[in-house]
């Protein structure tokens, strides 16, 4: 089984039954937004946010630590989790869960080597893990 694969699996089981392309779609498109400055920008709100440590394990490569629903909330804001939830048709509270549960996973797979990807490179290595994560068995 490769490790997307096994990532899929546990995504899926801990999705339940929300639209697991809709909550990627969300993911991806915090992290490559370009208003508030793609992958380095979403890590800075990050670090701003005092979650530089947790973000930090994301990238390198060592364990990832985890990070809370709370802990999303207070990086993200309460009006962007409300915006996605509404969008999905789910609460906030499962929205939050969500993203914290995906967040660390896909940082992870964008930066292999502990190094962010080239700039311009990471929309297609957002299409090619999501396409990784939805493909079927």
């Amino acid at each position: 089984m490769s490790l997307f694969d096994q990532l899929k699996g546990g995504l899926a089981s801990k999705l339940g039954g929300t639209n697991v392309s809709g909550i990627l779609d969300h993911a991806m498109s915090l992290i490559n937004n370009p208003a508030t400055g793609g992958l380095p920008g979403f890590i800075e709100a990050f670090k701003n946010k005092g979650l530089g440590d947790i973000v930090s394990s994301w990238i390198s490569t060592g364990e990832n630590k985890p990070i809370s629903p709370d802990q999303i909330k207070q990086a993200l804001g309460s009006d962007k989790i409300q915006q996605i939830a509404e969008k999905l048709g789910i609460s906030k509270d499962l929205a939050s869960q969500h993203l914290s549960d995906l967040l660390p996973q896909i940082i992870d797979k964008l930066t292999p080597n502990g190094k962010l990807p080239e700039e311009g490179k990471l929309g297609e290595a957002l299409s090619l893990l999501k396409s990784a994560f939805l493909k079927p068995n």
